[in-house]
């Protein structure tokens, strides 16, 4: 009798962890399609890449650890609790680039616009709280619209955390920003206090508020190019260090620049061999300033 029920409640578990890996296997799915498959292509068809797509570029073939890829927000207001992807429209994890050790965030424009919940936040964090810990980069692949406004001071308190973070880590670790989408509100706040920042010409914008809202409280028409293009931040307000072709070229040139930066502020500089002369002539360099 004793085997008989012994091999029944080995069965009833059996089924139930059946049950549970089943689940889990469709949740994974679901994280790795983002908002779905429409939303999917509609970046592609801006000649944006995804974030799952941009991590595969920027980092070592196969070296990427995922964290929390299964974190969903928890609001329950203006009907969001029907609303719920894993992930919550944030990628967070380590891996490496020339096998240097990074940890990373890169924001998924595909899932409620890349905007920021408490949630979202709390990943982002403890990618920044482990990249001090460790001592490795910490990079930003910003595409969000800000702050999601369903979740209000909730979602605005995840910046301040974010920020307070940013000012730890300054001089401590290297902190980069790729801005590869339309990035908005407090979404750009962080960027800015950041050591690098990089754009993609054509379809990154940075602005504190979009041209409807300078065109309503200004009476100003300028389009969003002009208001926080790559040209406006790379020439006029020095946000932006410089800007790529597209997000391929961003990345790679990513990895370029992490190979001249020590991983934390206690590490050397690399040194790169170079085969430009020292004394070469640079005739350009005469008409930098101009006649005054």
């Amino acid at each position: 009798v004793s085997g008989f029920r012994s091999s029944g409640i080995n069965a009833e578990y059996g089924a139930v962890t059946s049950a549970v890996m089943e689940r889990l296997q469709t949740k994974r799915a679901e994280a790795l399609l983002g908002g779905g498959q429409r939303r999917i292509d509609a970046q592609h068809k801006k000649g944006k890449l995804t974030a799952r797509e941009r991590v595969e570029v920027l980092l070592d073939e196969g070296s990427f650890v995922e964290w929390d890829q299964l974190v969903e927000h928890d609001c329950t207001d203006w009907g969001m609790e029907k609303t719920r992807h894993p992930g919550d429209g944030v990628v967070t994890g380590t891996g490496t680039v020339n096998g240097k050790q990074v940890f990373l965030f890169s924001q998924d424009f595909t899932v409620f616009g890349g905007s920021l919940s408490a949630m979202y936040a709390k990943k982002i964090c403890k990618i920044m709280d482990h990249a001090e810990m460790v001592g490795a980069p910490l990079l930003g692949l910003n595409d969000s619209g800000g702050a999601r406004i369903q979740e209000g001071v909730a979602s605005l308190g995840g910046y301040g955390d974010i920020f307070l973070r940013n000012v730890l880590l300054s001089g401590v670790v290297p902190q980069i920003s790729l801005i590869m989408g339309p990035c908005a509100g407090g979404a750009v706040y962080s960027p800015a206090i950041t050591d690098f920042t990089f754009m993609v010409k054509g379809t990154s914008h940075m602005f504190i508020t979009g041209p409807d809202v300078i065109k309503q409280v200004t009476n100003e028409e300028v389009t969003q190019e002009e208001l926080g293009g790559w040209g406006a931040h790379c020439s006029t307000s020095g946000c932006a260090a410089g800007a790529a072709e597209n997000d391929v070229h961003l990345l790679l040139q990513t990895r370029r620049l992490l190979s001249f930066l020590p991983s934390n502020n206690k590490e050397k500089s690399p040194i790169q061999k170079c085969s430009d002369p020292a004394d070469r002539l640079v005739p350009a360099l005469d008409n930098i300033i101009p006649n005054s």
